[in-house]
């Protein structure tokens, strides 16, 4: 299962602010039932299926637009591991597990 980090920055705007437009592209994110996912300071983690994280992220992406902002510059990683499963959980916990041994 893919985990994807989204981030979406409107251009031009009034104030420096974004805060207001990472929260209406949350709210668009959070009528996808079947998407898990994860604000995090710099960037939004989601966890799905990819078709489903893709059509999402072009609905977020339509959002600053519809608040006024003329340029928008969307950026999209995906990680998609095969070989075994992949969640954002998972991806946390190998992590904490190898700062632990090293402890």
């Amino acid at each position: 299962m893919p985990v994807c980090q989204v981030t979406i920055v409107p251009l031009g705007t009034e104030t420096p602010s974004v805060s207001s437009y990472v929260a209406d592209c949350l709210r668009v994110l959070a009528t996808y039932e079947d998407l898990a996912y994860q604000l995090t300071p710099m960037a939004t983690v989601i966890e799905g299926d990819l078709d489903r994280i893709l059509e999402a992220v072009k609905e977020m992406h339509e959002v600053p637009f519809r608040m006024g902002a003329q340029r928008v510059s969307t950026t999209l990683v995906i990680d998609d591991r095969r070989d075994k499963p992949l969640t954002i959980e998972g991806k946390l916990t190998a992590v904490r597990d190898k700062l632990a041994a090293d402890g």
